[in-house]
């Protein structure tokens, strides 16, 4: 699971559910992961490509979608009581774009994945499942048999470092993704992560060779785009985080790491109020429940000079 940034959850009472559609039509694997807060659960789509997910709290979530052949696409969703039918469901549709998804497709898979135990699977896959039921804890005792049993599991420690992450045991993530990236330094999710990491950490020169690297290995990546422009806007050169910024956007316009809200600051700092509107307004339409979005409208109204 990939990541950046955290932000709270909201109107945890009442549950959720995410139905839709991949185009065009295949049978996906797709996953939801919570992209703020230790989440995980996938299901097979059936021929037509429908899926569905329910008992869900509100939140942002990831939603990966792979189809082999075509790859795998991943957007952010926001669920809450402002995005859903009267039902209660969010509706989306996947769409492959394979000059997109195909760049996800890497090459064969690696000996040495394919060497992890079958008792290391086993012990990921019941993380997996806890994770499902949000039971965190339950879900980290089960990564820490899995990479004991088999200390060169990859994905493991890659989900140990996303937990750490989303909890805020930012060290411990950076520990983690290090790890995974000693085995296996192709992998891209560690990769990725651990550029975010190393930002939250305030490690912004270090941060950029991996932020840099994320964005060349998969320019086409909403999450590498967003922190590349973050990790620019942090070393001071505006005009090169808006460029990667406006990317994620691009990419993405819903994602986690809320590149509208950045992109408002740099606007903001060269007085361009027309720009920081329209960010501050699009992420309003992908994000209605965000704590603060009332603060925000009152910003938009003075921009304006309502």
């Amino acid at each position: 699971m990939l990541l950046a940034g955290c932000a709270s959850l909201a109107g945890a009472e009442r549950s959720y559910e995410v139905a839709g559609t991949v185009e065009p039509a295949a049978q996906a694997s797709v996953s939801l992961h919570g992209a703020t807060s230790p989440f995980s659960t996938a299901v097979l789509s059936d021929g037509g490509g429908r899926f569905r997910f329910s008992k869900l709290a509100a939140g942002q979530y990831t939603l990966a979608a792979f189809v082999p052949g075509y790859g795998e696409k991943r957007m952010t969703i926001d669920v809450g009581p402002s995005s859903v039918d009267e039902r209660g469901r969010f509706v989306v549709r996947v769409r492959f774009d394979a000059d997109v998804a195909r760049e996800t497709l890497g090459g064969k898979v690696s000996a040495r994945e394919l060497a992890i135990s079958e008792r290391a699977r086993k012990q990921y896959a019941e993380a997996q499942k806890r994770l499902a039921r949000r039971d965190v804890d339950g879900a980290v005792e089960r990564l820490d048999r899995a990479v004991e049993i088999e200390p060169r599991f990859v994905a493991a420690w890659n989900n140990l470092g996303t937990i750490a992450y989303q909890t805020r045991r930012y060290p411990d993530a950076e520990k983690f993704f290090r790890k995974a990236l000693t085995v296996d330094p192709g992998a891209f999710e560690p990769l990725v992560n651990l550029g975010g990491v190393l930002l939250t950490l305030g490690k912004n020169d270090e941060a950029y060779s991996y932020n840099l690297y994320s964005v060349l290995k998969r320019p086409q990546d909403a999450l590498a785009n967003s922190q590349l422009g973050m990790n620019y806007f942090a070393l001071g050169k505006a005009e090169l985080a808006e460029k990667y910024l406006l990317e994620a956007r691009r990419l993405d316009p819903g994602h986690f790491s809320h590149p509208q809200l950045l992109l408002t600051e740099i606007y903001l700092r060269r007085h361009d109020s027309a720009k920081a509107v329209e960010q501050l307004e699009e992420f309003l339409r992908y994000h209605p429940d965000w704590p603060r979005a009332g603060r925000i409208r009152e910003a938009i109204a003075r921009l304006k000079g309502e």
